[in-house]
């Protein structure tokens, strides 16, 4: 861990715009509820009117970039979503969009075709704690779930997580990096570190080979790759877990290519995940980088922030869970 460069500092909650869509009753109902939780002040939070699906329409996004960019100018550097849906613009995933523009060429790119690479984030990897100061592009998350109630369990998961990992004398948290039989969706299987306990954050870092962990406490991270993943009621998840898998259609909230989308995740206790919303033709830079994801989190970044540093290529790439949740910020 020691050649990884050292962050100094993490999002607040000064540098979050919080996002409503006055048309959705989830949106408005959640959004409250986070605002008050993380007590984001009124000037931070922009109230829109956007359709309630799957896929807003370039036009449309264009419009409501324009919202944001005029309604937050210089003043955040993240942004959390309240909404479900929509989760993408064309091909692209909103937040990808929202970060680093709509790409429509990467719409109509075959997978063999050089445009289909996408566009590199130059926040992946990067030290910065101002995302839009230093690189003009302003993360986001969704405050996605399957309901209401769900999605407040998901931000009382954040807010209590901060700061309660990580410390002298407690108990270790376990990160599981899993291959599975699929074999292409197991690709990062060799960007997993290496096994062992790593006793300055309090953590170990476990390589399982197995299709589903089962009867498992105390995990941080789980990070794999099939199309379903099984006994997720059986993994008891930390506050402020982390847990994504490998598919084509992960971020396709509204499970319409009957993959498991990321909000099965969220309902068995994670904090954030991450998916694509349209096929990613298993290229691993559009997918979290195993070691940058957790060196950057257990240094003290937010979900928001570990996430986004950690996917070299996200514009298909969604978002998803409580942004400013920090266990190992202290």
């Amino acid at each position: 861990m020691s050649p990884f460069p050292r962050v100094i500092g993490k999002l607040g909650v000064k540098d979050l715009g919080l996002v409503i869509n006055e048309d959705d009753p989830y949106s408005v109902q959640v959004g409250a509820y986070y605002a008050k939780a993380r007590r984001i002040p009124a000037s931070q939070i922009l109230r829109v009117n956007l359709p309630v699906k799957p896929e807003l329409s370039p036009a449309d996004f264009a419009k409501f970039s324009k919202q944001v960019d005029a309604f937050y100018g210089s003043r955040v550097q993240g942004l959390a979503l309240a909404w479900r849906q929509p989760y993408a613009v064309g091909c692209n995933s909103i937040t990808g969009a929202l970060a680093l523009g709509y790409d429509g060429k990467l719409c109509s790119e075959a997978c063999q075709k050089p445009g289909h690479k996408s566009r590199s984030s130059v926040y992946f990897g990067s030290v910065s704690v101002k995302p839009f100061k230093d690189h003009h592009m302003r993360p986001g998350m969704l405050l996605a779930a399957k309901d209401v109630a769900s999605a407040k369990a998901l931000i009382d998961r954040g807010v209590r997580s901060d700061g309660t990992l990580g410390l002298k004398g407690a108990p270790p948290v376990d990160v599981h990096f899993v291959t599975t039989s699929d074999q292409v969706r197991s690709v990062r299987q060799w960007s997993y570190p290496p096994a062992g306990p790593q006793p300055k954050v309090g953590i170990n870092v476990l390589l399982d080979q197995t299709d589903a962990l089962r009867h498992v406490d105390r995990v941080l991270l789980y990070m794999t790759g099939r199309e379903r993943i099984e006994g997720l009621d059986t993994v008891s998840f930390v506050p402020g877990a982390l847990a994504d898998h490998l598919t084509s259609f992960g971020g396709m909230l509204d499970d319409a290519h009957g993959q498991m989308s990321v909000l099965s995740w969220i309902d068995a206790g994670a904090t954030a995940s991450y998916g694509t919303t349209s096929e990613p033709c298993a290229h691993p830079q559009k997918f979290p980088h195993p070691q940058v994801l957790l060196l950057f989190y257990v240094q003290g970044a937010t979900a928001l922030e570990a996430y986004w540093k950690s996917v070299m290529w996200p514009q298909q790439g969604l978002f998803v869970g409580e942004p400013l949740a920090a266990p190992f910020a202290h």
